[in-house]
């Protein structure tokens, strides 16, 4: 599939996502605007639903990142291109803006607004390490094991994420820097952007490193049958 193709795909999926996060965020909360627990219900279900389609539809096209902490795990491990992985991070910002524009102008809000929600709290980061660590390792778990899972557990992860995370599991550095630019409840600060993008990091280094504990590449090396597979670290 040509890269443009590719990098459109992944743009138009980012897209979609970003509208059904703020989107529901928005349905959330204007009919039950004294129940934060349904509100939160509304959009973790259809973020994971959306998950689940938008991956098994993309997945044959643009392998459905989405997320850069997915584009540079992968190329981490040896499944993506390390020079294709800054035009998929530039599609996803794009394709992230794009969405929450397209869920503002839905609800017939001012398309352009600056988050003035602060989430700066250790709690905060801790919980964006941890939700983009488990992110990461069940992408890399998948693709090493059985990737016709992925679209399944990711949309599973996510969705439970949202309740056990005290960030609500944001767990995607594109997703982060786009939801600076929405005032609904789904914003975060644009001055704590760079904490929690530094915190998902950290947590895509973890995942990194447990999946090459967990699910060593296997190798073949040229001067042994192809039956004489070894196991070894990618």
């Amino acid at each position: 599939m040509p890269l443009h193709t590719r990098l459109v795909a992944e743009a138009l999926a980012t897209a979609l996502l970003l509208a059904t996060v703020i989107g529901s965020t928005i349905m959330g909360t204007t009919l039950a605007p004294d129940n934060p627990a349904f509100a939160l219900f509304v959009t973790s279900t259809s973020t994971g639903g959306m998950l689940f389609v938008l991956i098994s539809a993309f997945g044959p096209v643009s392998g459905a990142h989405i997320n850069p902490v997915v584009s540079l795990g992968l190329a981490a491990t040896g499944d993506f291109a390390w020079r294709e992985c800054l035009p998929y991070i530039v599609a996803q910002i794009i394709g992230a803006v794009i969405g929450i524009w397209m869920a503002h102008a839905m609800f017939e809000q001012p398309m352009l607004q600056l988050s003035a929600t602060a989430r700066d709290s250790a709690g905060m980061w801790l919980s964006e390490a941890v939700a983009t660590f488990g992110l990461l390792l069940v992408v890399l778990s998948c693709a090493a094991r059985k990737p016709t899972a992925i679209a399944a557990a990711v949309g599973l992860y996510i969705a439970a994420a949202y309740w056990f995370t005290a960030s609500s599991s944001f767990a995607n550095p594109a997703m982060t820097l786009a939801r600076a630019f929405t005032a609904t409840a789904a914003g975060i600060r644009l001055a704590d952007v760079a904490g929690w993008i530094a915190a998902q990091c950290l947590g895509a280094v973890a995942a990194y490193l447990a999946a090459r504990l967990f699910w060593p590449k296997v190798t073949v090396p040229s001067e042994l049958p192809a039956a004489e597979f070894q196991r070894t670290p990618a």
